[in-house]
């Protein structure tokens, strides 16, 4: 018993995503190969901007992919409704602010739509299944916002707001904590016990 409990922690401390199918370090080569590859061309500008337009599909398809991985049924329903909520509400707020491009191309600026797939995607993959494997998807969303200020799509505020409704949908709609509650009793003593998971 003891030397299967020894591989399979060392299984665990070797591999740094925990089990979740998509590793922090691919996360993050994915991201400085984007940059490397981009860096110190004639066409920066366009490369990054393909790079960033991929990124932006590639977190929520990732958040999704861990869900098909792990068979989370679950987290797939609320991937699904966080997703969704994402999508309609950054929709209709770029609806209803007819903020001007800082590029001059379109009226449909804010909030960053970008920024909100890309934050949604790396929120939903920390909520659901942990800081370890949310914070490259967090430094990839980053980058995500980053370029859309960089190539003049949209400002600070923009794409803060897109991060801010992205985040929202899956702090607001995935995995919240689950708390028990139970009486504990023993002798002289009566009290309640807690406890739940919190990611």
């Amino acid at each position: 018993m003891s030397t299967s409990t020894g591989r399979l922690s060392a299984f665990r401390r070797s591999d740094v995503s925990c089990g979740s199918g998509v590793s922090p370090r691919f996360l993050a080569a994915a991201a400085a190969a984007c940059l490397l590859a981009t860096a110190g061309t004639t066409r920066a500008s366009d490369d990054t901007e393909t790079a960033n337009d991929v990124l932006r599909v590639a977190l929520p398809a990732a958040a999704f992919a861990l869900t098909l991985k792990r068979d989370d049924r679950e987290g797939r329903r609320q991937f699904y409704r966080s997703f969704g909520a994402n999508v309609a509400a950054t929709w209709i707020l770029k609806e209803a602010f007819d903020k001007a491009r800082r590029d001059g191309e379109g009226d449909d600026a804010f909030p960053s739509g970008h920024a909100s797939m890309a934050f949604q995607g790396a929120a939903f993959i920390h909520r659901r299944y942990g800081i370890r494997q949310g914070w490259p998807a967090y430094a990839v969303a980053g980058f995500v916002a980053w370029e859309r200020v960089d190539s003049d799509e949209h400002d600070w505020a923009d794409v803060l707001a897109g991060a801010g409704i992205g985040i929202a949908s899956a702090y607001l709609l995935v995995d919240r904590a689950e708390l028990v509650v139970a009486p504990a009793f023993a002798p002289g003593y009566v009290g309640l016990t807690v406890s739940g998971t919190f990611r």
